[in-house]
């Protein structure tokens, strides 16, 4: 990856505690618009808890985040640290999307009403351009015929879509996915990994958490072992996945899931 342009987010040693235990330990990390960064690693290793602060749905103990260059999500006052204000928080997860494990529709509304909501109700667009922007949105997930039904007649990966859709309505630069298809049944899996391959394809700038070894392996710019909270290891993956990986943990690790 280039160095000499600005990474879209920067981290500076990012730590996240919960009580005794060290989810992620000073984590430095630059991610540069366009790259697909995928991080892997067991579980309980701090992936997941690594993307929630990004997204400031978990609140660091110590780091910096940079978003474009800008120092965001905390402010200090009275000598104390906290997060910054709400309406600060909010905006900076419009640029920041997220999509989790599980698909959190809600069930009273329709597919549109669902990709609808943001733009609404934080970007506070007007009726039509909100609608406008959801139909486009669904339509780039492949379910333009499903926008006037609910989520509970929708199978698993159709929701899952549904969840893309509605984080792409928020126009984000960043994309993150936290473990996108481990809910889903394995013949689901292809139609949300397709969805995410056009996303990297059009450019988009995002950070994956995935068990998916060959996903990783052709989508990737950079693939990063996480594991007790630290970094590993990191490279692209044609060295990452090599037969001659020379790390003996990375490479157990990747035995048994290869």
């Amino acid at each position: 990856m280039n160095t000499a342009r600005e990474p879209l987010i920067r981290l500076e040693g990012i730590t996240k505690r919960f009580k005794n235990l060290t989810a992620v330990d000073r984590i430095d990390l630059d991610v540069f618009p366009g790259e697909k960064l995928v991080i892997i690693g067991p579980s309980g290793s701090g992936k997941s808890t690594l993307l929630r602060s990004i997204n400031l749905l978990e609140e660091i103990d110590d780091g910096v985040i940079r978003f474009q260059g800008r120092e965001v999500g905390y402010v200090t006052s009275h000598g104390r640290r906290h997060l910054d204000r709400p309406p600060a928080v909010c905006a900076l997860r419009t640029e920041i999307g997220m999509v989790f494990q599980h698909f959190h529709l809600f069930p009273h509304m329709t597919v549109l009403g669902n990709v609808m909501e943001g733009p609404l109700t934080v970007r506070k667009m007007p009726q039509d351009e909100a609608r406008q922007v959801a139909t486009d949105m669904l339509s780039k997930v492949g379910l333009s015929d499903k926008r006037d039904v609910f989520p509970a007649t929708l199978s698993g990966g159709q929701k899952q879509r549904v969840a893309i859709a509605r984080a792409l309505a928020m126009r984000p630069k960043l994309m993150l996915f936290d473990e996108p298809t481990s809910a889903l049944d394995p013949e689901l899996v292809g139609e949300v990994f397709d969805t995410i391959h056009t996303l990297a394809d059009e450019g988009m700038t995002m950070i994956i958490v995935t068990h998916h070894m060959g996903f990783a392996r052709e989508l990737a710019d950079r693939v990063i072992f996480m594991e007790s909270g630290h970094f590993l290891a990191q490279g692209n993956p044609h060295e990452f996945f090599s037969v001659g990986q020379e790390n003996e943990r990375i490479r157990s690790f990747l035995n048994r899931l290869l």
